[in-house]
């Protein structure tokens, strides 16, 4: 996970994070943002965004500053989901580690794209993997740290009794503090290793937790699949596709051929660089009809066989199963609600 390598503009919802953790670390992070040239509008947090280089660069200056504590260890330690409640209620009520780890992909599309984690299980192991290059400079390792802070306190949240079964591998050498790992982290600590991950038995992945809220669960899930739903994606292919489909909506029942022919690739092209952005046409194209089915049926003029028609369903059965699918409710019922 090298952030200077990433060209895109990254989310940086996390901006009052870094404020609280600075304050923790006993110093004003307002001159590093001035001298930086990073913009502090919480009236539009949702739309903030910074280049990776300026991330780094923040990095660095935080950790420069920092009188009392480890700057890393501190950011992920007071990461929260303040502005993303619904997620933070999808976590503390999951009712088993496996169904948390769902987070991380929403972590990956609001939050940071290079927060992108993997879980792996081998025989009577699992592992949750950070992807992305060996970290090589001393900014990459602190992002790394930052990372695994906060996977370190949900997860101490979540099951708290999982400290002794756990272990942390890093791809980098231990840096001169290493010490301070196994005392932050509180599990054994390798440096050095193939992977970036927080090793756990597999066991584990399934076992009940105690804050498991099932019906809360599922609500939240819904609504974070909205909120994802109506976030258009503001970089790469995926964006370009995205706004492709919303701007020609013949093309959705067209499919993959014609959007590709459209984008000026072939079809194999398309989808495996889609994939290397985490995503599929499939899932695109289902986010964009969720997305404007959400806009579309606010109108009480439109019928429901006029908005299957629009976003290229073959008949009204077959949108009323997707919506339903992506939203928890028909879209009858998501009108009533609307206009209650």
């Amino acid at each position: 996970m090298r952030a200077p390598l990433h060209s895109d503009p990254i989310p940086f919802i996390t901006l009052p994070n870094w404020v609280k953790a600075a304050t923790v670390c006993g110093f004003n992070i307002e001159p590093i943002f001035a001298r930086l040239g990073i913009q502090t509008d919480l009236l539009h947090l949702e739309e903030a965004t910074i280049s990776a280089p300026v991330l780094g660069q923040a990095m660095q200056a935080c950790v420069a500053a920092s009188r009392s504590q480890h700057f890393p260890f501190v950011l992920g330690e007071t990461f929260a989901f303040d502005y993303l409640p619904d997620i933070g209620t999808f976590l503390a009520t999951a009712p088993t580690l496996r169904a948390a780890m769902r987070v991380f992909d929403w972590v990956r599309e609001l939050i940071n794209p290079m927060i992108n984690f993997s879980l792996e299980e081998h025989g009577d192991d699992a592992s949750l993997v950070l992807l992305g290059a060996a970290p090589m400079t001393g900014e990459d390792r602190y992002f790394v740290e930052s990372i695994f802070a906060s996977v370190a306190r949900f997860g101490r949240m979540l099951a708290g009794d999982l400290e002794p079964f756990a272990r942390l591998r890093f791809r980098y050498a231990a840096p001169d503090y290493a010490r301070a790992y196994e005392t932050y982290f509180r599990v054994p600590v390798a440096f050095e290793q193939t992977q970036n991950a927080l090793d756990l038995p597999r066991q584990r992945l399934d076992a009940p937790l105690e804050g498991a809220f099932p019906k809360l669960h599922e609500q939240a899930a819904r609504r974070v699949g909205q909120l994802l739903a109506q976030m258009p994606r503001r970089t790469g292919l995926v964006a370009a596709t995205e706004v492709l489909l919303e701007h020609d909506t013949q093309l959705m029942a067209a499919g993959i051929d014609r959007v590709a022919a459209r984008l000026g690739l072939h079809p194999r092209t398309l989808q495996r660089r889609l994939q290397e952005e985490a995503q599929s046409y499939a899932t695109v194209l289902d986010r964009v009809r969720y997305r404007l089915s959400l806009r579309l049926l606010q109108d009480a003029g439109l019928d429901i066989e006029s908005i299957s028609e629009r976003l290229g369903f073959s008949d009204r059965r077959s949108f009323t199963r997707a919506f339903t699918r992506w939203s928890g409710v028909s879209p009858s019922s998501f009108r009533q609600r609307r206009e209650l």
